[in-house]
């Protein structure tokens, strides 16, 4: 097979990166040996990775690129900058208002980023007849680990990648090429002595620099989790009802940071100023039209609304309104187990112990699920 000199190849697709948008475009050979499938390993070991079965079972894949694709000889990882114009921890003084995490307040960042993948993949298939291997997120290939490989920035102690040009604020994407490209120079870590995104976890998620127990995340109990959460995290998510950005959002290299230029990952008009109560009351038609495009979507309208319910619990207890007693109790009815479970919790937070016993007598007797019948009981001291 004859390809053009490796210089001109990353010249090439630097330029194809830039003109579709992407922030930074770098090349890394392929290691034999990498340590992130030891850290990998290590996290699945210890059963950090929660109810995330696909960690598991996809472990030896993940573990080296060439266990995906044994063609592949070098990396091209690709990022995106989606950094917001607003501080995303501002939400949080607002207990009636959703607290949405960045990535999530506009399209579905999959999607966008997938299409312009494979835009630029055809571009160097056409230009020098290699052959490769398209990457978003949601296959198991370690993209951070590559990144830094590549030059585009270190795993800083929060796990995330961050950039000495856009903080920590880039969505990935790789591309596996079965040429040998010349690879940039790899990052090195410049997180210091610095502990802001540890310190700053509202759960205690970090077991240590660089180490995330996942079960104890507010982006994995928000998104991954499907039924009830332990109680403790309830109290400790606030109005967080998709995600979390606190540890990102403490990055002090997120100065050096701008605001994305792409429309399609700038917040949607009104999605700072959603209403708890509002949201409370979608039905399934509603949530898919308030959330089309959106990765909301995918978690489902019962998986959202339970996120919803605890942040309701939370404002109740901080703020007591009628409004929220009101839409709490019409949730009762919800058909969905883990919205009702998830509203008993939130009325036990915003009334009186005589009021909820009151209430717990007239309901409890219609409830069938034990997963809500827990929740009227109260049974939470073993939880985790």
């Amino acid at each position: 097979m004859s390809a053009k000199p490796a210089v001109d190849l990353a010249a090439l697709i630097r330029a194809e990166a830039a003109a579709l948008g992407f922030s930074a475009a770098r090349f890394a050979p392929l290691p034999d040996v990498w340590a992130a499938s030891g850290r990998l390993e290590a996290f699945v070991e210890a059963g950090f990775h929660g109810d995330m079965a696909w960690m598991e079972e996809t472990l030896e894949r993940r573990k080296h690129p060439r266990n995906m694709w044994p063609a592949a000889k070098s990396a091209l990882v690709l990022g995106y900058n989606y950094g917001p114009a607003e501080n995303p921890l501002d939400g949080l003084t607002r207990p009636d208002v959703a607290n949405i995490s960045v990535y999530a307040r506009n399209d579905d960042y999959h999607e966008l980023i997938k299409g312009k993948l494979k835009q630029l993949a055809g571009l160097i298939v056409a230009k020098t007849g290699c052959e490769l291997k398209v990457f978003v997120d949601t296959a198991p290939l370690m993209e951070k680990p590559l990144a830094q490989l590549a030059g585009l920035g270190w795993q800083g102690k929060h796990t995330n990648l961050v950039s000495r040009d856009f903080g920590s604020w880039l969505f990935l994407g790789v591309i596996l090429l079965d040429q040998v490209v010349t690879g940039d120079a790899p990052e090195v870590d410049h997180c210091g002595s610095c502990r802001a995104c540890l310190d700053i976890c509202p759960t205690g998620a970090f077991v240590g620099p660089y180490r995330l127990d996942a079960r104890k995340c507010l982006s994995y109990l928000t998104i991954e989790l499907r039924g009830p959460w332990p109680e403790r995290f309830r109290h400790q998510m606030g109005n967080r009802v998709y995600g979390c950005d606190d540890c990102l959002a403490a990055c002090p290299w997120n100065k050096f940071a701008e605001a994305t230029h792409e429309t399609r990952l700038q917040t949607r008009d009104g999605f700072t100023n959603l209403k708890l109560t509002d949201l409370a009351r979608l039905d399934d038609e509603a949530f898919r039209t308030l959330f089309r495009k959106s990765p909301i979507k995918r978690i489902g309208r019962a998986a959202f609304l339970r996120n919803v319910h605890y942040g309701l619990g939370n404002a109740a207890k901080s703020v007591p309104d009628d409004e929220i007693i009101s839409v709490l109790m019409n949730s009762l009815g919800d058909e969905a187990a883990v919205v009702r479970g998830a509203a008993v919790w939130a009325l036990r937070q915003g009334l009186s112990t005589e009021a909820f016993v009151e209430l717990k007598a007239g309901r409890l007797p219609g409830e069938t699920d034990d997963s809500v019948l827990y929740e009227w009981e109260g049974r939470y001291d073993s939880d985790g």
